[in-house]
């Protein structure tokens, strides 16, 4: 199998009437979603969209988002999820007109910030939204359903693995997100070796918690269920958690991924009476719990093994990956690494001369394989720049293997911050709060608690002559900035730490908040 198309059709071919997906409000066969993926891909069609045309989707989890990616896939156009939480029209805007949308799938949960931002794009045609029942005089939103009356027909010639399946934005260190473009190719060669790494067969059945425009949901969850012909059961929403933790017993739900923050939650409610239904409902048939997106803290595994008897498999990948990159599993891992390569994944540590380290040796992780991104859209220098001479790309993580290959990761881009799995990059909040006249200088850091989660913790310098009030700062923030990337202090202070050439030590800083809090903890 070569594309998502070659996915599809072989679940439709050898397993038609076997449940596809489930979600609290419909059951659908892989039958009935092939036709449904066909005649979606014809209404796109029918409403202009060409091959190689990029169209966004902004959806909860469900079988439209499903649906509306395939079709797109189908054409050989190009699907572009976007985080549902990012709801500012101007940095919607950049990402839509970046790729030239013609279009976009959402709902009316999220319509607000597109149609501002649709007014900003000069490209875009067609709002196409799930529910939406009928269309509005000459507005360009239109529903989702509309798309499903044109017949079943492919109308596209032949999509080919290196055609790019999909652009996802991922935050840059200069503030600006980047397109990463995955191939066919990139998306179902990682979706079959993560197959392999789980062992997963037709008699497993997958859950999909995390949002489905991370990459890690999408892979992990969506492509290696329809990789295997398995029933996929589609949480709308992480919170409230009572409907998908009953789904999942209620399904026999057997492979979930998620994210290092949800399993710190499971673990924490595995107390108790609350145990029992957890053990013995939930997850009496889970035999693989996947976790990705951000480190996993050797407390959480183990109280989540212990909690429910179920040990944890943590990977390690990037958007640019596709993303799994290693996989670290029970029957064949190692306590304190992340694992060995996956199927057709190679990875390497190098200097900072791109040299190749000897096992043990402390570098810079470098991946190579055919997960490997196409490169990132409209910045052929920042793809250069991410990829060594001969091929290799780096990942700008630190970290070490060992003489058996498994992965040790020492550090990571100290610059990216993790909240609730998602990618916050300080840059692009520190550029925000320096609009603010009384700012001089910013620096963000995030601050760890015992969950492998983070908070954003800005420390300011006032501007020559100003006063910086906190709470007029983080009001500020609150009116320019998405929720999870508000800072959630403000400290103001007289200087920030730096060495010769003038960089700030954010290293220093988050030593020295680490130190006053251990210090207000022990007083």
């Amino acid at each position: 199998m070569k594309t998502l198309n070659d996915l599809l059709d072989a679940a439709f071919r050898e397993a038609p009437d076997k449940t596809a997906y489930v979600t609290p409000s419909r059951e659908v066969s892989f039958r009935d979603f092939h036709a449904e993926v066909l005649a979606a891909a014809a209404g796109l069609a029918a409403a202009g969209v060409k091959e190689r045309d990029c169209v966004a989707i902004v959806l909860r989890n469900g079988v439209e988002f499903v649906a509306a990616y395939l079709a797109l896939a189908r054409l050989g156009a190009v699907a572009v999820p976007i985080n549902f939480m990012v709801q500012k029209a101007d940095e919607l805007a950049f990402m839509l007109n970046d790729c030239e949308a013609v279009g976009a799938v959402t709902q009316r949960e999220f319509l607000s910030g597109l149609r501002k931002a649709a007014a900003l794009v000069p490209s875009m045609k067609s709002l196409w939204v799930t529910d939406l029942q009928e269309e509005k005089g000459k507005s360009i939103e239109r529903p989702f359903s509309g798309l499903l009356s044109h017949g079943v027909s492919p109308t596209a010639g032949a999509v080919g693995e290196e055609h790019v399946a999909s652009i996802l934005y991922t935050s840059g260190t200069t503030g600006q997100p980047k397109g990463v473009m995955l191939t066919h190719r990139n998306l179902v060669t990682n979706a079959l070796s993560s197959v392999s790494e789980f062992r997963a067969d037709p008699r497993d059945v997958c859950l999909c918690v995390l949002p489905m425009f991370h990459s890690f949901a999408w892979t992990g969850g969506v492509l290696v269920s329809m990789a295997i012909k398995a029933k996929l059961v589609i949480a709308p929403a992480i919170v409230p958690a009572s409907p998908w933790l009953k789904a999942m017993g209620r399904h026999g739900v057997s492979i979930m991924t998620a994210v290092p923050q949800l399993y710190a939650v499971i673990a924490k409610e595995a107390r108790g009476f609350k145990r029992l239904f957890l053990k013995f409902w939930s997850f009496r048939r889970v035999r693989i719990a996947a976790s990705g997106a951000a480190p996993l803290s050797p407390a959480v595994a183990a109280a989540f093994e212990n909690g429910l008897g179920i040990p944890v498999l943590e990977g390690y990948g990037l958007t640019e990956t596709s993303p799994v990159a290693t996989v670290n599993t029970p029957w064949a891992g190692k306590p304190g690494s992340v694992g060995r390569p996956i199927p057709g994944v190679e990875i390497r540590i190098v200097d900072d001369d791109e040299r190749p380290l000897a096992a043990g040796q402390e570098g810079e992780i470098c991946i190579k394989g055919d997960n490997v991104m196409k490169g990132y859209h409209n910045l052929p220098e920042e793809t250069r720049e991410v990829f060594t001479k001969d091929g290799w790309l780096k990942t700008g993580d630190i970290g070490a293997v060992d003489e058996e290959g498994f992965l040790f990761i020492r550090d990571r881009k100290k610059d990216m911050i993790i909240v609730k799995g998602l990618k916050v990059f300080s840059a692009q909040v520190e550029a925000k709060l320096l609009e603010h006249p009384a700012v001089g200088e910013a620096a963000i850091i995030g601050i760890p608690d015992e969950h492998g989660d983070e908070t954003i913790k800005a420390f300011v310098v006032p501007a020559p002559g100003a006063a910086a009030d906190p709470a007029e700062l983080m009001k500020f923030c609150r009116e320019r900035l998405d929720p999870y990337k508000r800072p959630r202090t403000v400290e103001v202070v007289a200087a920030l730490p730096k060495n010769a050439l003038q960089k700030v030590l954010k290293r220093e800083l988050r030593r020295l908040e680490l130190e006053k809090r251990r210090g207000l903890a022990s007083s």
